[in-house]
């Protein structure tokens, strides 16, 4: 025979299974990718006390201000991400909370995914010395430029790494610094006929170049609007889509020149 049960008790049975599915989800591992931003490099200066473009057989200029590029702090690939560490992410201006699979899309190890991006670290410094010497007009094996950005790896220095190598080579083209003295952070892949890829990140890699003191960011245009979301107050967004865009962007705001917004 079955009893009568009273209104208060049948709602905390029923509720008894949601308590329990919030308390497994509060423990159990999420498949997210923690995002937080990384640290800056600028590609003018040095790294562990060594120049990180070092460019012999040509002449090369001493440089002002810094070019600074940019990277993100993530969670590995194996790490428990927690509910709790989610929903404090997501309110937070200096977090993001991205899909595990958009962040490590090879799975792997993170031996294997560190070897992965220093490879692809290794081959974006190659492509940007080829767009650097397209853009100069100057013959490919009329110099040598070694690159080392210790071990930072990811494709998406690529851009800064070729603004560095103009800079140290030509500067402006007029006499002066390509920065004009400023510290110009940013972030984007190249490809060695000068096209500037998007990378991911952006909202991140704003606010750490924001952190590091610079007053300009260049983004590859696919990703303007991302990175105008999240801009700190007294950074200038500006979108670019090749290498000479770049180049001139910098120019035209050191002369006070027409650049680019979002």
């Amino acid at each position: 025979m079955l009893s009568r049960l009273s209104r208060p008790r049948v709602l905390a049975l029923c509720a008894l299974p949601v308590l329990a599915l919030f308390g497994t989800a509060a423990l159990a591992p999420l498949p997210f990718t923690l995002a937080r931003p990384g640290v800056t490099a600028d590609v003018l200066g040095e790294d562990d006390g060594q120049p990180v473009i070092t460019i012999t057989g040509a002449e090369t200029r001493t440089t002002d201000g810094q070019l600074r590029m940019t990277t993100i702090l993530a969670t590995g690939p194996k790490a428990d991400v927690r509910i709790g560490e989610v929903f404090d992410s997501w309110f937070r201006t200096d977090r993001a909370v991205m899909p595990r699979d958009a962040v490590y899309p090879t799975g792997g190890s993170e031996k294997e995914i560190e070897k992965h991006n220093l490879d692809d670290m290794k081959e974006s410094q190659n492509v940007a010395v080829d767009a650097a010497l397209n853009y100069l007009d100057r013959e490919p094996g009329s110099m040598r430029v070694d690159v080392d950005l210790g071990d930072i790896g990811g494709p998406s220095a690529g851009l800064f790494l070729s603004l560095g190598i103009i800079d140290k080579l030509d500067g402006n083209g007029s006499g002066g610094d390509l920065t004009g003295g400023r510290t110009i952070a940013g972030t984007g892949t190249i490809t060695a006929d000068g096209k500037v890829g998007a990378v991911g990140g952006v909202s991140m890699k704003v606010q750490g170049a924001h952190r590091d003191g610079a007053s300009v960011f260049l983004v590859p245009k696919a990703e303007c609007r991302q990175a105008e979301a999240e801009r700190p107050d007294g950074l200038r967004i500006v979108p670019v889509s090749t290498l000479k865009d770049a180049v001139g962007s910098l120019k035209a705001l050191e002369s006070g020149g027409k650049v680019p917004s979002c």
